[in-house]
C-alpha cells in the first residue's frame, strides 16, 4: 500500500471522520482510522459503533491495499505537516508517513479486525438544501434534552411535507419549533425521523458538506449522504410529544422587541443572577417598557428599562435568563421578536417570522 495525497485534503479528510472515532472503546481498533487505498483515491471510515462515517479524497495511488491507524496520532501527525504532497506506505505493520523533511513511522492494526462498513438499503429518502437545514438546527438544537432516561428528548423531530421543512425540539422545559417553505425531493408521503439532537447539529457542520443533503431511513438507523461522505447514525425510536397541544391559542400580552437589545439587555441584568438564573420581566403596557431586573442576597440587585411595543394589559413574569438568551441569540438575524403571556404562570412565547419561521415556549419559574 503506497499513495501521495496533498496535507490539505488529507486534513479535511480526518477532520470529517474523526468524529466517528470510538475513543472510550476497549477495542483498540475502534480508535483507529481505517485506510484503503484504491484506483485514484483514498477511503477513510471510523466507527465507535453508534455512528459511522465513510469519506474519500482523490490521490495518487501507487499501491493498492488497506489498514488501520491510530486516529489521534495521525490527526496531530497531519495538522503539523506544511500544506505539501504526503507520501504513505505500508511497510508491514508500521505505516511510514513523509512530507518534504519530515518523516513518521505509525504501528498498524490489521484492517480485517475493522467492522465493515453497514450498507444499509433505505426504506425511504429525501433531498434537503444543507444551508437552509443547517440554519434551522442552529436554532433548535440546544433545546434536546441530556437527561438518558428519556431518550426521546434528547432528539429533534424532523417532518417534510409539501415543501414544507419543520424541525422540533423540547426538553419539557422549553420547546423550539421551526419550519420553512423551499424545494425538496419529497414525495407525495410525508418524511418524518426523531434525528439525535447531536448528531445532526454534528453532521451538518462537517467540513465536506455539500449544497444539497440525502438523508435516508432505514428500521434503526438514519443515513446522510452528500457528496463523498456518508455517516450513519442510530435514529431515536418512539412516539415524539405532541408539540401543537401546548401552544397557547391566545394571549393576554403581545410585545415586540429587538432581539438583539434584549440579549445585551439580559446579559447586563444577569451579572446579579449568577447563582439563581431568574429574571423578572415586567411590562407595562401604559408605558411601552419593558423591566428586566435580577436579585441577589449575597450580590445584591440589578435592573434595567427597554422600549418595547405592547399589545394588551402589563404583566410580569420570571424566567430562565439562560433559556430566554439561548431564543434570542437563535433569533438574532431576524431582528425584532414578539414576546407572549397568556399569564404570570403560564408559557411564555417568543415567536420571530422571516425565511424561517421560529416559535419557542418557555416555563416560568417562580418569582
Amino acid at each position: 500500500m503506497k499513495f501521495t495525497v496533498s496535507q490539505s485534503s488529507l486534513a479535511k479528510a480526518i477532520a470529517v471522520v474523526s468524529k466517528g472515532i470510538g475513543a472510550q472503546s476497549t477495542l483498540p481498533v475502534l480508535g483507529g482510522v481505517f485506510l484503503r487505498a484504491e484506483a485514484g483515491s483514498i477511503e477513510f471510515q471510523t466507527t465507535n459503533t453508534t455512528i459511522s462515517i465513510r469519506h474519500s479524497i482523490a490521490a495518487n495511488v501507487e499501491e493498492e491495499g488497506a489498514t488501520v491507524v491510530s486516529g489521534k496520532i495521525l490527526g496531530n501527525v497531519v495538522k503539523t505537516l506544511p500544506d505539501a504532497a504526503v507520501t504513505f506506505e505500508d511497510t508491514g505493520g508500521y505505516m511510514s508517513i513523509s512530507c518534504e523533511k519530515s518523516n513518521f513511522r505509525l504501528m498498524t492494526l490489521n484492517a480485517n479486525d475493522f467492522p465493515e462498513f453497514p450498507e444499509i438499503e433505505t426504506e425511504q429518502q429525501v433531498e434537503l438544501p444543507s444551508g437552509i437545514l443547517s440554519s434551522m438546527v442552529d436554532k433548535v438544537y440546544k433545546v434536546t434534552s441530556k437527561d438518558t432516561s428519556r431518550p426521546i428528548l434528547a432528539g429533534v423531530l424532523l417532518t417534510v411535507e409539501n415543501n414544507t421543512i419543520r424541525l422540533v425540539a423540547t426538553d419539557s422545559y422549553r420547546l423550539a419549533v421551526c419550519d420553512t417553505n423551499t424545494e425538496t425531493s419529497s414525495a407525495d408521503a410525508p418524511f418524518e425521523v426523531i434525528v439525535p439532537g447531536g448528531t445532526f447539529h454534528e453532521v451538518l457542520s462537517l467540513p465536506s458538506m455539500t449544497d444539497q443533503l440525502v438523508i435516508g431511513l432505514a428500521a434503526s438507523q438514519i443515513v446522510f449522504s452528500f457528496g463523498n461522505t456518508t455517516y450513519v447514525s442510530r435514529r431515536i425510536e418512539g412516539n415524539f410529544p405532541n408539540f401543537r397541544q401546548l401552544l397557547p391559542t391566545q394571549c393576554n400580552t403581545s410585545v415586540r422587541i429587538d432581539a438583539g437589545g434584549l440579549a445585551q439587555a439580559l446579559r447586563r441584568v444577569s451579572v446579579i443572577a449568577a447563582s439563581n438564573p431568574s429574571v423578572r420581566f415586567d411590562i407595562d403596557a401604559d408605558g411601552s417598557l419593558l423591566k428586566l431586573s435580577a436579585s441577589s442576597p449575597d450580590q445584591g440587585e440589578s435592573s434595567e428599562l427597554i422600549d418595547v411595543e405592547v399589545e394588551g394589559e402589563s404583566m410580569s413574569i420570571a424566567l430562565n435568563y439562560h433559556y430566554v438568551l439561548d431564543c434570542v441569540s437563535a433569533s438574532a438575524q431576524d431582528k425584532d421578536v414578539s414576546f407572549e403571556l397568556l399569564s404570570s404562570m403560564q408559557p411564555a412565547v417568543f415567536k420571530s417570522y422571516a425565511s424561517i419561521n421560529y416559535l419557542y415556549l418557555l416555563m416560568p419559574v417562580r418569582m
